[in-house]
């Protein structure tokens, strides 16, 4: 049983025991003539990262995803670079380096400052090497981190890659990286393509194949199986057929990879601009259950007519479009749109049992955090946004005295007025109530008090009709000041707001095989 198991993992052969070659390619130099890049779409930082590369006597490319999009015509969002230079010879070059990385050592290059600034990823050529000679341990990252310490080349009992930091030939380099549109290595001083496995071909096709034998590779990082998700949708390539086969029976080493990696994946898969296309090609391949915990209440037919498919699918279409436009995108908001209606059932359920609103809806959130975050919560940051925009939601509902000039100075005001938004254009609330509130935040001392005015005349809120369904929560049909008007005078004190938005956590390493 044990010599079987060995065998698959090596990728050997039921039939003869021989072991599946790992295909090592074969260099093909394609000229400006075949390939027609434009060299205007490459970074500048890039294009000078590779020359102080060279002029230092080293090798060096652009390679990965940055090249598959500039074949296609595209301007990458992100450049990386590889080379034949080590970590400590990349950084020695330059005066904003820094080596970074465990599984994968690659050195970021930093130009500029602030917001502003731009990272160049560095990976060193990787060696091509077999499972046999690796050193293997039986737990994970975290449960064996100390047997970890030390080695260049480590894999698990499920044979994925812990440790990859042996470095190598270029050839072998772009035989460890994972499809052969992500392969590929530019020079933009000579402006040639360095193709070992046709990546060139496929791209042109339009088609996702993996290099070497799929089911091998996915066992190396089983995060394959979510990165061909992710470039199909993204790219709208059709996966081969081989590449395809093993996927749904593979995806339960995912299980193993640590949540907070999952984590990143699911951000990427969400906000690439094709997050709709995405949610469709997981139900595709069958991994729509069970892969990512927070996607199931989104991707679970039992809520596909609970209200929120369609709250979810507005915000998805947002988020593209914004993606589409080149404007900034939080995961805090993304997050907080498909836990939204946890958070309002729970809510709900409180408040019926008597619980006071604010105190509520408090509760409700932690209940959800522990029970779809777990131990992502802990980026406290991102966690903090998503609260904030979900404690803001019942505030927007009090458009009288000092608490409307109060709200809109909110640091993620903006953040949650989107989110009342979407809940009007989904028919949760009044469209009325987010339509106020826009003209407020926009209104100057005269058309604020005016509003005000109005407002008043109305009854302080006007009452909408509850949604229909499970979704209608507290916030729907009443605010917290009409549903305990023996409270009204009492009021809670709030925490200072905790920073400003941002893009959410970036990934502590880029993955090395190439692409983004």
């Amino acid at each position: 049983m044990i010599k079987k198991f060995i065998d698959k993992l090596l990728g050997k052969s039921a039939k003869n025991g021989a072991v599946k070659p790992h295909p090592r390619g074969k260099r093909v130099e394609v000229p400006k003539a075949e390939h027609g890049i434009d060299l205007a779409l490459v970074d500048e930082r890039a294009i000078k990262v590779v020359q102080t590369l060279a002029d230092a006597g080293f090798e060096a490319f652009i390679v990965g995803g940055a090249v598959r999009d500039l074949l296609l015509g595209l301007r990458p969002k992100d450049f990386d670079v590889a080379t034949n230079a080590t970590p400590e010879q990349v950084k020695a070059l330059f005066r904003r380096a820094f080596i970074i990385g465990r599984r994968f050592r690659i050195v970021h290059v930093v130009f500029g400052r602030g917001r502003d600034h731009e990272v160049i990823e560095v990976s060193t050529f990787r060696a091509m090497m077999d499972a046999a000679a690796a050193d293997q341990v039986v737990g994970n990252e975290k449960t064996s981190r100390s047997e970890l310490a030390g080695k260049t080349h480590v894999i698990d009992a499920e044979g994925r890659v812990l440790r990859d930091n042996v470095w190598g030939p270029q050839i072998e380099d772009a035989a460890r990286r994972d499809f052969t549109v992500n392969a590929m290595y530019y020079d933009p001083q000579r402006e040639i393509v360095v193709d070992y496995h046709g990546g060139i071909k496929d791209a042109k096709k339009k088609l996702l194949r993996m290099i070497g034998d799929p089911e091998t590779r996915y066992r190396e990082d089983p995060v394959r199986i979510i990165r061909v998700v992710r470039f199909a949708a993204k790219l709208g390539f059709e996966i081969e057929p081989k590449t395809r086969t093993p996927i749904k029976a593979m995806a339960a080493l995912l299980d193993n990879v640590p949540l907070s990696r999952m984590f990143d994946e699911m951000i990427k898969l969400l906000q690439t601009g094709h997050s709709l296309a995405s949610i469709e090609e997981l139900r595709k391949q069958g991994l729509h259950r069970g892969v990512f915990p927070v996607l199931d209440v989104l991707l679970d037919e039992a809520h596909r007519h609970d209200g929120r498919e369609k709250f979810v699918q507005l915000a998805m279409s947002d988020t593209d479009r914004r993606v589409g436009e080149g404007k900034p995108v939080a995961p805090s908001f993304m997050l907080a749109c498909m836990l939204w209606h946890d958070v309002l059932d729970g809510w709900q359920q409180l408040r019926k049992r008597g619980e006071p609103a604010f105190p509520a809806l408090q509760q409700a959130i932690d209940a959800v955090f522990d029970a779809r975050i777990g131990d992502i919560s802990g980026r406290g940051k991102l966690a903090a946004d998503m609260r904030e925009i979900w404690m803001m939601q019942p505030r927007f509902e009090r458009r009288v005295g000092n608490a409307p000039y109060t709200l809109v100075e909110q640091p993620r005001f903006r953040a949650g007025f989107d989110f009342l938004r979407l809940r009007g254009d989904a028919g949760e609330i009044d469209a009325e109530l987010a339509n106020w509130w826009e003209d407020f935040s926009l209104g100057d001392d005269d058309e604020r008090r005016a509003l005000m005015e109005v407002a008043r005349e109305q009854g302080h809120v006007r009452r909408v009709p509850a949604a229909s369904g499970p979704s209608a929560g507290p916030s729907a049909g009443a605010t917290a000041t009409d549903a305990d008007p023996a409270k009204k005078r009492r009021r809670r004190r709030r925490k200072p707001a905790q920073g400003t938005p941002d893009g959410g956590p970036r990934p502590e390493v880029a993955n090395p095989d190439g692409g983004s």
